[in-house]
């Protein structure tokens, strides 16, 4: 798809030498950058003032060995991205600016990232070929997402400021330029990395993460035009085992928090390529490129809540302007409003902790066009990713008021697995009533053979029952069946049988599972249908973000303004799952809420929920 003999010789024909690749202003032409909003200049040249009064983080060798002596990986990574912060904050006020002030500051950053033994997250780092080394070896250098990340900021540094700091010595940019080619563009171009193939959970975000900010260090700072035309060559190269991880519908299994680095940055690899061969190389015309840039669009509940299926917050801050870009790059009139409509609320400086400007740079020259922007969220009525077997679907177009409902099949060997096949979230006028937990911060065990011991991974914490106590497995093996979605104007819904899902042992022959959201705004209507081969114990278990009340026996009430009905012979009771992550209590708080229904000796059943206004 990408990588062709004619786009190979399209690279020959058009690929941009460095001197003339020029894809925003440098700090020395002042013009684009005085024409920036005087609100939104004088707030970054403050915070770069904030930094030259800071200290600089000391970045201990302890601290990198905490993540493979106790799991934590946090306290490194807090020390290691605010000095990334801090030198691209430092970045932006100069060039803001222009007056010079912040050159000696901006030095200092750029001498501590390059003394650095290594830019690899401890989580993340690989000796002599294996993960589990105290401390990594210089000699070695590997890619990983923020090692590129690094590699891409001390790049932008030099672009936008190289005669500047050339001013002031001339012995910081060959440092900077030499230590970017030793430990990105090189490996880049003579290994191979574990991210740029497919492995057994298939291509993740990696793929087009690491390769947008190694496309970007090469194309900054490579001036040999060989290297140029294999580095980019390299990349789309690497591409096509990430897209060809994709159904035709564009859906990502790791779910919409990763959008931003999944798609989004395969946005920021071919926006890069066509920048760099002035239009010539251009894939945005490509149908399955189209479909992943419209996922995140189609996986909107409500103004910041997104379905959260899989490693995901349900609240998310999605890159508003490369979510507009995008859709001007594919002609999406949709996904466009859509981006324009999150900016005012979504653009945020820094958008991350690691400083991309790659994405900071067209998002500050696109500021003055939609900062004030008032275009409605488009809120697409119906979605339906076969692929990833996922089903969005609200009451009406264009408006969050009334019912959403998602619900997903799939396997439990998804990227950023939780043991969730059937799994579904309601809200209400824009307001969460059913939901999914999401993911905690990120430690060890998240990314080990005890994932699954993490609660929020555990398909009982979900929407989702259990069976004599026992709970869905992972495994690609564990997955749904006979999978069937309509919509139409009246009604959207999702059958699937979840019994796959669950060990041989429970012995359960079929759990059909429908849920089914009805457009006269009588509500969601959820029927389990089952069949097991013996009487067991079943429990239902129903994840709430508000204290659910027990009115009386078939009534739960969810929120003041929802109800849930649900069969009687079921036995109710409630849990408060009291919730001590930061990342957790960002998104719902100090708790949730588990309604468990159970009811002993089933073989057979068939039940039918309600939720509805009341």
């Amino acid at each position: 798809m990408l990588y062709t003999d004619s786009t190979l010789d399209l690279l020959a024909a058009h690929l941009q030498g460095r001197a003339a690749f020029h894809p925003y202003p440098t700090a020395a032409e002042r013009a684009p950058w005085e024409a920036l909003p005087d609100g939104l200049r004088a707030r970054l040249i403050a915070d770069g003032e904030a930094v030259q009064r800071a200290d600089w983080p000391f970045l201990p060798a302890v601290r990198f060995m905490d993540y493979w002596r106790d799991g934590n990986r946090s306290r490194y990574e807090a020390l290691y991205f605010r000095r990334r912060t801090m030198l691209g904050t430092l970045v932006q006020a100069e060039c803001l600016e222009g007056h010079g002030r912040f050159l000696d500051d901006i030095i200092t950053g750029v001498w501590a990232l390059c003394e650095e033994t290594s830019w690899v997250l401890p989580a993340h780092n690989v000796v002599d070929g294996t993960f589990g080394a105290l401390l990594p070896d210089k000699t070695q250098p590997c890619i990983d997402l923020f090692a590129a990340e690094t590699g891409a900021l001390l790049a932008w540094t030099h672009y936008l400021l190289a005669p500047a700091l050339d001013a002031v010595t001339p012995l910081v940019t060959p440092y900077l330029r030499r230590e970017v080619q030793e430990r990105i563009v090189t490996p880049f171009l003579t290994r191979t990395f574990g991210w740029q193939e497919p492995n057994e959970w298939g291509v993740n975000n990696w793929n087009p993460w690491c390769n947008a900010n190694c496309l970007a260090a090469l194309l900054l700072l490579e001036d040999d035009g060989a290297r140029r035309r294999a580095g980019v060559a390299r990349a789309l190269q690497t591409l096509e085992h990430f897209l060809a991880g994709y159904h035709p519908d564009g859906g990502c299994d790791e779910g919409p928090s990763y959008w931003a680095h999944a798609g989004g940055s395969l946005f920021d690899c071919l926006a890069l390529v066509r920048q760099a061969t002035g239009g010539a190389v251009n894939y945005f015309d490509v149908p399955l490129i189209g479909e992943i840039g419209r996922y995140i669009l189609r996986m909107h509940v409500s103004g910041d809540f997104f379905i959260n299926f899989a490693d995901g917050a349900a609240r998310l801050t999605p890159p508003a302007d490369v979510i507009y870009r995008y859709g001007r790059a594919i002609g999406d009139d949709a996904l466009a409003a859509f981006g324009a409509a999150l900016f005012p609320t979504h653009a945020r400086y820094p958008l991350q902790p690691w400083y991309s400007f790659t994405r900071q740079l067209p998002q500050l020259f696109d500021e003055a066009a939609l900062a004030d922007n008032t275009t409605p969220l488009p809120c697409p009525r119906d979605a339906w990713l076969p692929g990833v077997e996922v089903m969005a679907t609200r009451e009406a177009a264009g408006s969050d008021a009334g019912f959403f409902l998602a619900a997903k099949g799939g396997h439990n060997q998804e990227s950023h697995n939780h043991n969730d096949v059937g799994q579904y979230v309601v809200f209400l006028d824009g307001q969460p009533l059913l939901v999914d937990p999401g993911v905690e911060t990120y430690t060890q065990k998240t990314f080990s053979d005890r994932r699954y011991e993490i609660w929020t991974m555990q398909s009982g914490f979900h929407n989702l029952p259990s069976i004599n106590g026992v709970v869905q497995q992972a495994g690609r093996a564990f997955r749904a069946r006979d999978v069937a979605y309509s919509a139409d104007d009246a009604e959207a819904a999702l059958t699937l049988d979840i019994a796959g899902a669950y060990p041989p042992a429970v012995n359960v022959t079929r759990w059909l599972r429908t849920t089914r959201l009805h457009r006269d705004g009588t509500g969601v209507e959820i029927t389990e249908d089952v069949t097991l081969a013996a009487p067991a114990a079943v429990a239902l278990h129903l994840i709430t973000a508000a204290p659910p009340q027990l009115d009386a026996p078939g009534t739960a009430r969810l929120t003041p303004a929802a109800v849930l009905r649900y069969p009687e012979e079921l036995h109710a009771t409630v849990e408060e799952l009291l919730l001590t992550d930061p990342q957790l209590q960002g998104v719902w708080g100090e708790k949730l809420y588990r309604i468990v229904l159970t009811a002993d000796g089933v073989q057979n059943a068939l039940w039918k929920f309600h939720i509805e206004r009341g």
